[in-house]
Parts: structure tokens; C-alpha cells; sequence
């Protein structure tokens, strides 16, 4: 269980750190070996390669901390449960979208292992690379309907009302600041 509770936690920060890790190493050994007069011919792919991975595992993040990009136009004006449940219909929408996506991306990822392709420096399959949109929104599902979850408590009461988003947070945090 404990397993399972730190994967929880950690999964998106562990493999942002792995692929961050790996491209600005990648990266940075591209651009030693140009000014000694060589080239690799694997690093920018590589390096390209992992950027893609990093920004799918970072949507998952970014939904898993409640600080994925939002208009929040409406939310502003709405105050309490109203808020609250404006939040539970944009994490619906998201979660439907995040499905089709998570569908319609394996089934273009597999078909593409399925034909073989591979990139041409590494000699990577390209479906392993197209694999990073469902991965990633698979995690981002996850964390949607955990986020629902805990919406949905807050709702029937059985957890606090806590409504407050990214510029509630920075205007209480200055408040603290000046006292």
C-alpha cells in the first residue's frame, strides 16, 4: 500500500526529473561536442524526444495540483458552492476530452508500432514516441477523477468547501507577507 501511495504522489515529479534530467544533459553535450568541432547525431532527437514526453506528463502535473491552465473569468465573479460546481463541470468537460484523447491516441501510437517506423538517428520506434499523448492523459484522467472525487465530497459536505484558486492563494499569501 505504501507502494502504491508513494507512486502516487510522486510518479509525474520522478519522470519530470528523469526527462528534464536527460535533455539538458543531452542538450548540453550537443552543444560541447559543436564547439570542439563535432556533432552527435542522436542528441537532438533525443533531446526533442523527451521534451514530448515531459509536456504530457506535465499536463498530468499541472491537473494533479489544480494549476493547469484555466479562463477563469467566471470564476471570479462566482463565490462558494457555485464556484465549486463551475470546477466540477470544467473537470468533467476536461475528463471527457482527456478520454477521447487517451482512445484515439493509442489507437494512432499502436498502429504506428505496428508499422514498424522508427526515428532515424536512435532507431526509437515512432509509436513509443506517439505513446506519450495517451500516457500522459491516462495519468491526467487519473488525476481528474481524483480531483472529482474530492470535488464531490466538498459538495455533499463531507469534506470542507475549499474554493479557492491560484489568485485566492497569492492574495491571502501577500496579506501574510505585509503582516
Amino acid at each position: 500500500m505504501n507502494i502504491i501511495r508513494a507512486i502516487d504522489r510522486r510518479l509525474e515529479e520522478v519522470l519530470l526529473v528523469i526527462f528534464s534530467t536527460i535533455m539538458v544533459s543531452v542538450i548540453f553535450l550537443q552543444v560541447a561536442m559543436r564547439v570542439s568541432g563535432n556533432s552527435l547525431s542522436w542528441s537532438e532527437e533525443l533531446g526533442r524526444y523527451c521534451f514530448i514526453w515531459l509536456v504530457y506528463i506535465g499536463i498530468s502535473y499541472g491537473v494533479k495540483k489544480q494549476r493547469h491552465i484555466k479562463v477563469d473569468v467566471m470564476l471570479l465573479l462566482l463565490k462558494g458552492k457555485a464556484k465549486l460546481m463551475l470546477a466540477i463541470i470544467a473537470n468533467l468537460l476536461f475528463l471527457v476530452f482527456s478520454l477521447y484523447v487517451v482512445v484515439n491516441g493509442y489507437s494512432i501510437a499502436s498502429q504506428l508500432l505496428s508499422f514498424g517506423q522508427q526515428s532515424p538517428a536512435l532507431h526509437i520506434p515512432m509509436g513509443l514516441v506517439y505513446m506519450a499523448t495517451p500516457v500522459g492523459f491516462a495519468l491526467t484522467t487519473i488525476r481528474l477523477i481524483q480531483n472529482l472525487i474530492v470535488q464531490f465530497k466538498m459538495l455533499m459536505g463531507k469534506k470542507e468547501l475549499d474554493v479557492d484558486d491560484e489568485r485566492d492563494r497569492m492574495q491571502q499569501q501577500e496579506g501574510e507577507d505585509e503582516s
